[in-house]
């Protein structure tokens, strides 16, 4: 019966996410051949490839880490929707790009592109609709409620993975491109728009009241160049950042474990793809049998077993049971088993919401993506070097796998601290953030 009215409360928000999320799995698998094919044509193995994706990946982490604590922060004040927009929209360009062509030239086009847009609106969207959730949803169903957002985009992966199979790699590109213009025209038709309210005794915010009161006040200001200005002063500062770790020992323990969960993913997605390509010869239809086992497991597990464990276990022992199973399968590459590593973010992201009130749910989102964020600019940094040195014939050691080793040993220093996690709703309240940090 709780899932049932989640998903009612949520049907519009379901079906924006699974058409990004389908717009945007469709091209994975083809990805690989494509950028192989237009820097290193007739070679198994591009360092050239896998340092643009490292450098790609690393370049969307400085964007993110500035862009999404801002967008999250903006969308408590102008609402959810309406901040959504502009990283759905950006994403169609370079989609259509490669839809034109895959020459060599387009490519690079496309990589450019996809790069400025990646920095702009990479963890935007994921903020932006954790935030969105934490409006609608009471705190005892949040969990399960972005297990049913991350079960949705799962579903989205298996699909279009599974299309991936039957499409040409021309028409895969064209066929993402239509799907991310419908999804931004419904939600722009049907998707509510959702600004946060004051709490109601739920949870103290952890800005106090002469901020929102200046925040109030420069709203009235009329005159243009005022607004613009009162406009910054609201962006979120990295002192409103140090207050959310400092306030509560919870949140920055959480924000720890996002941090080297995020590395270890990192790592394996620089790694893995390049790894199986060059040792195994992967192609396309093989990358997609590999995810399609991964994207069910991940399904089944968020949409039907996550409402029913979390009532039983509670986020905290769920999140420390998804990065154990992390643990044991990332070297080992077991798509089936890493199924359950999924429960790790929703787990992460409903006990930093229930430490703060409903005006702070976009920062806390938006700053819990910076973190993550962070760890994606620093993973390629390390991983891609690894990874193309160990695939190389200059490797100082037989060892092709090493960098996929390394992601698994920051996965277990999340799991250790995720172990270390007590909720404790004492931590919030009291002092707020815009008083002097001592």
């Amino acid at each position: 019966m709780a899932m049932e009215s989640i998903i009612k409360e949520l049907r519009h928000l379901l079906v924006t996410v699974f058409l990004t999320g389908l717009a945007s799995f469709i091209v994975v698998p083809a990805i690989t051949d494509v950028t192989i094919a237009a820097l290193c044509p007739s070679q198994p193995q591009c360092s050239l490839a896998i340092f643009l994706s490292g450098f790609q990946q690393a370049a969307t982490g400085v964007g993110a880490v500035v862009m999404t604590p801002l967008v999250g922060n903006l969308s408590d004040q102008y609402g959810r929707k309406a901040l959504l927009t502009l990283p759905l929209t950006v994403s169609i360009i370079p989609l259509v790009i490669l839809a034109c062509s895959r020459a060599t030239s387009y490519f690079y086009a496309y990589y450019a592109v996809k790069t400025v847009a990646a920095m702009v609106g990479e963890g935007s969207v994921n903020c932006l609709t954790l935030a969105y959730v934490a409006d609608k949803i009471e705190e005892h169903k949040r969990t399960s409620a972005f297990g049913i957002i991350g079960g949705v985009a799962s579903a989205a992966f298996v699909c279009g993975t599974l299309a991936a199979r039957f499409l040409s790699t021309a028409l895969t590109f064209q066929v993402s491109a239509v799907l991310s213009m419908i999804a931004v025209v419904y939600m722009r038709i049907f998707l509510p728009e959702s600004v946060p309210v004051r709490a109601s005794g739920l949870r103290q915010p952890m800005l106090d009241e002469s901020e929102e009161a200046h925040v109030k006040e420069e709203r009235e200001i009329t005159d243009s160049a005022q607004r613009t200005s009162g406009i910054f002063k609201r962006l979120p500062s990295v002192r409103n950042a140090i207050c959310l770790l400092k306030r509560s020992p919870t949140f920055s323990q959480a924000a720890l474990v996002m941090f080297f969960n995020s590395l270890a993913d990192g790592g394996l997605q620089t790694a893995i793809l390049y790894y199986l390509k060059a040792r195994f010869q992967f192609n396309k239809t093989q990358f997609a049998d590999l995810m399609l086992i991964g994207g069910i497991g991940a399904t089944l597990t968020q949409l039907l077993l996550m409402p029913i464990i979390v009532p039983a276990l509670g986020e905290e022992k769920l999140l420390t049971a998804g990065l154990l199973v992390g643990c044991i399968n990332v070297p080992y590459a077991i798509a089936m088993c890493s199924a359950f590593g999924v429960v790790v973010r929703p787990s992460i992201c409903s006990i930093a919401s229930k430490q703060v009130g409903p005006r702070e749910q976009g920062m806390v989102q938006g700053s819990l993506s910076g973190i993550s964020s962070f760890a994606n600019i620093i993973s390629p940094l390390i991983f891609s070097p690894l990874t193309a040195l160990f695939l190389s014939e200059k490797a100082p050691f037989d060892f092709p796998g090493f960098s996929i080793m390394c992601a698994a040993l920051a996965m277990i220093i999340a799991f250790i601290q995720s172990i270390m996690i007590r909720v404790d709703p004492s931590d919030v309240g009291g002092k707020g953030c815009a008083d002097p940090l001592v």
